[in-house]
């Protein structure tokens, strides 16, 4: 099962990035100045990801990836892919686990303060 992982980006913004069970980043938000939009719109994507649009495309380079759009407002992009097939198993991983995606929110404190 993958994870939606909030962390401080910049000065006082916000983003998610959504990570396969294996480690991978699949997909990451835009910046979001308040941390309680960016938790309703995780909860938001989670009750939503099995009817969710992936709108794809292939870059000049030719790889490919997808945004992730709710109710016509796209709240994540997904990273690269090599091939379509991967493009299309990647978008099947997120209908399938995204659902039941844990949060982790590493926002609160510096976890490498000590080191």
């Amino acid at each position: 099962m993958g994870a939606f992982v909030i962390t401080k980006k910049d000065e006082d913004h916000y983003k998610f990035a959504y990570t396969s069970r294996k480690g991978k980043i699949v997909f990451t938000s835009s910046a979001y100045e308040l941390k309680m939009d960016i938790e309703s719109d995780i909860e938001l994507i989670k009750a939503n990801a099995e009817n969710a649009f992936c709108m794809k495309f292939k870059t000049s380079s030719g790889k490919f990836f997808y945004r992730l759009i709710i109710n016509d407002k796209v709240y994540a992009t997904s990273r690269k892919f090599n091939t379509s097939l991967r493009l299309e198993k990647g978008v099947a991983e997120v209908r399938l686990y995204v659902p039941k995606a844990e949060t982790l929110d590493f926002t609160g404190a510096d976890i490498f303060a000590d080191l």
